[in-house]
């Protein structure tokens, strides 16, 4: 993998930093507003020394409106010089492999190395009927994905399809001339199993908490060495909500309440069965994401940060900092998550 900057400011100093952008719509504003938003706060991330940004992709719903995240990766790489951007994540469930291969090494290409993919599984959303994939893709088909989108990304100057995308072989162009830094995000056992077998580090999502994310590491560690790889060397990601304010009890109260109005796009999720998706108790869940993430003073939010470093494996912490919707104060955010936590 291409090396990029670290942090050494911090007791995680062997860990990256980076943004991880929702570009959530919240009542009041437009979609066009998000999008501009999430933009703005991943050109701040270069000019406070972040080492990448990391970009949500969803369809259909508010809580995030982006629906290509290697679209607008491909708009802030083009926007910046150093810092590296990611997807996080590619949804593998409504995308065609080779596309989504050839997109990600056009972008490593035309950036000098500093694209990052991120995929996943998606979920048994109406994403999946309206782009008439079939459920049975979403349900049975990640593997052939990935084994297709590694082949592809491999080097090799052809690549045949197999039983699920079945093609003849064609040239590979453009041929990719490094590897393309690849994670799974990972919610399930199934995922982490996959990823473990191709020694493919994961992306660790915002809802688990420690114990959760090591009991997935541990399980990703196991079956990587029953495939004869080293897990150890893989460059796991983990995604945290930040947010940083004077006290403890000011952070604790500002998230409670603007958090929920984006977490209320989760609502609009629609499952195939036509129920409707998010967390049941979204002031629950809110409290939740406040006592194991780093919210809160400098003090508290090192202590979260470097408890989060010190996860088995974990190269990157990708922290979603868009709590309240209003652009100053997210701005004020990546600012002081820097230099008062990260640098403090």
């Amino acid at each position: 993998m291409t090396a990029d900057h670290r942090d050494a400011g911090w007791p995680g100093g062997q860990v990256q930093t980076h943004l991880f952008l929702l570009a959530g719509h919240r009542a009041g504003g437009s979609h066009a507003e998000a999008l501009s938003d999430a933009h703005r706060y991943g050109l701040a991330a270069e000019d406070a020394g972040y080492a990448g940004v990391w970009i949500a992709e969803h369809h259909f719903i508010s809580y995030g409106v982006c629906p290509s995240a290697t679209t607008f990766a491909a708009h802030l790489l083009g926007s910046t010089r150093r810092i590296a951007v990611g997807t996080a994540a590619c949804v593998l469930s409504v995308r065609h492999p080779v596309s989504l291969a050839e997109e990600a090494v056009l972008l490593d290409e035309l950036s000098g190395g500093r694209f990052r993919l991120g995929v996943a599984r998606g979920g048994p959303w109406v994403d999946v009927e309206v782009f008439g994939i079939g459920e049975d893709r979403y349900t049975g088909g990640m593997a052939d994905a990935v084994e297709i989108l590694l082949r592809w990304m491999s080097g090799a100057a052809t690549v045949a399809g197999n039983a699920r995308f079945p093609f003849r072989p064609v040239q590979v162009v453009p041929r990719p001339r490094r590897p393309i830094p690849t994670w799974v995000a990972a919610t399930s056992p199934a995922t982490v199993d996959l990823a473990a077998r191709h020694g493919l580090p994961l992306l660790l999502g915002l809802h688990a908490d420690l114990d959760e994310k090591r009991e997935l590491l541990a399980r990703y560690a196991q079956v990587a060495a029953e495939h004869g790889r080293d897990g150890s060397r893989a460059p796991h990601g983990s995604v945290h909500l930040a947010h940083v304010e004077d006290t403890d009890m000011a952070a604790a109260r500002t998230v409670r309440d603007e958090l929920p109005g984006l977490l209320a796009g989760t609502r609009e999720y629609v499952r195939l069965d036509g129920t409707r998706g998010g967390p049941p108790d979204i002031d629950a869940y809110v409290r939740k994401l406040i006592a194991v993430h780093p919210v809160g003073s400098p003090r508290r939010c090192r202590a979260a940060v470097a408890a989060a470093a010190a996860l088995p494996g974990v190269r990157h912490l990708l922290f979603l900092v868009e709590v309240t919707g209003d652009r100053a104060t997210t701005l004020r955010t990546i600012a002081r998550l820097r230099s008062d936590v990260l640098h403090g």
